[in-house]
């Protein structure tokens, strides 16, 4: 018993790799290989004609049609070097191949290697399709005749078949249903040659994974960028307004203007900051990294640090760097320095009110290095924050913040620097960035 259901389970196996669904859609896929080699073929014919003689367009005998064969081949492999012909090869290979997710490139064959790959591709699918689309043309009925042979007298005399015993005639069954397994099994071989030959010729190149890993760092970059807009307009927000809602709670029964004046500053807060959510959200729901990029780049600058300054929360002192300085608008800045400078600023006043409150909190801004005449000399926006330290250790959020990390990746992109820590008995921010032209003086503020 166990003998027998091993050999049910082996013809299943063997009849399912035969005629089965990833069997047939190979099939099908090499019959479509045949199809697209069809006109090649045919113009090799008409190329050939005068040279061997035949009287039409279609060749007849076996010599002329493997002639044709021969010629149309490279004819194929020179038309696959388009680089539009992956996307449709990758299509059809991933519908009907049955291949695993991720083995196939997608996109144009941009680089010289992908489109010779293609053309490799190309050049198989649709030899080796036309040799397996014209055996199931021809063969079918040619078996199907061998096998009724026993049974219908006159098919005798159409394939020639000799008087023979008739014992010898009940071969003939046989032989047509063996021919039936063969055409199955050299199309399943084939395709599944076509199978193993796809991620080899069809797969990513080099070039194409290094265009894929730049296409992922670039909306990975994207994304890190919305992430820390958020970060600070929303983390800032939320602090100024806890601290402007917790003052006014304390004093409402003694000073209503102060509260009046920090409901005020409340609400220009909410909403100044619900407006840039909606935005970066509307972008994250497009997935638009192009439109990612644009709303960061329109971002707040420094042109608009006094609005920001005004609802810090936080009484901020605007220092005089050095005598020899002189007062620049603060337009002057290019303009992504200047959107990295204000957020950077925004995160120093949002990490004040969340570690040691409303403390009075000290503001440089400097742009040295354009009046040197060494040269090189690098001409750069430097920031420098202070503020007391508190009377006790902050309280940490669970998993830690990210705002000076955040600075820090801000400056990094721009080739910056930011420094965060405890100095002299204040906590100092420092950040320092490049900028990338050198129209104007020094800038600094005398409030």
């Amino acid at each position: 018993m166990g003998g027998a259901s091993q050999v049910r389970v082996t013809v299943r196996a063997v009849l399912r790799a035969l005629f089965g669904r990833r069997a047939r859609g190979r099939w099908f896929h090499l019959v479509v290989g045949g199809a697209l080699m069809m006109p090649f073929w045919i113009l090799a014919g008409v190329v050939l004609g005068p040279f061997t003689g035949a009287r039409s367009l279609v060749p007849t005998s076996l010599g002329d049609q493997l002639l044709s064969y021969a010629v149309a081949l490279p004819l194929a492999t020179v038309t696959a070097l388009v680089s539009q012909l992956r996307p449709l090869s990758v299509a059809a290979a991933r519908a009907l191949c049955t291949l695993p997710d991720g083995v196939l490139a997608d996109g144009s064959a941009r680089s010289r290697a992908a489109r010779l790959r293609t053309a490799a591709w190309f050049t198989l699918h649709t030899g080796v399709g036309a040799l397996v689309s014209g055996a199931s043309l021809a063969l079918p009925p040619f078996a199907a005749s061998t096998a009724l042979v026993p049974f219908v007298p006159p098919l005798r005399t159409w394939l020639q078949v000799p008087d023979v015993p008739f014992w010898l005639l009940a071969l003939f069954p046989v032989a047509g249903v063996a021919m039936f397994l063969a055409l199955a099994g050299v199309s399943a071989a084939a395709g599944a040659l076509l199978a193993r030959a796809a991620p080899v010729l069809l797969g990513p190149t080099p070039a194409d994974r290094l265009a894929a890993a730049e296409r992922r760092a670039n909306d990975l970059a994207e994304r890190n960028r919305l992430a820390r807009e958020l970060h600070d307009s929303v983390g800032h927000a939320l602090s100024a307004v806890t601290l402007q809602a917790g003052a006014a709670r304390r004093v409402v029964d003694r000073d209503p203007e102060f509260v009046r004046q920090a409901l005020e500053a409340i609400e220009e807060t909410a909403r100044r900051t619900v407006d840039e959510l909606d935005t970066v959200l509307g972008l994250l729901r497009d997935d638009g990294a192009a439109g990612a990029h644009e709303a960061v780049a329109g971002g707040p600058t420094l042109a608009e640090l006094d609005g920001l300054l005004a609802r810090s929360g936080v009484p901020v002192t605007r220092e005089r760097v050095s005598q020899r300085m002189t007062v620049g608008a603060l337009k002057e800045v290019p303009a992504p320095e200047s959107r990295a400078a204000y957020r950077i600023v925004q995160e120093g006043l949002s990490n004040t009110l969340r570690h040691a409150g409303a403390v009075p909190v000290s503001l440089w801004i400097a742009r040295r290095g354009a009046e040197s005449d060494e040269p090189g000399a690098l001409d750069t926006l430097e920031i420098t924050m202070e503020n007391p330290l508190p009377d006790r250790a902050p309280v940490v959020r669970p998993g830690g913040g990210r705002g000076v990390a955040g600075m820090v990746e801000r400056a990094a992109a721009l080739g910056g620097v930011v420094e965060a820590g405890p100095a002299d008995g204040v906590w100092r921010l420092y950040a320092k960035l490049p900028l990338n032209d050198r129209s104007g003086g020094t800038l600094g503020f005398d409030r």
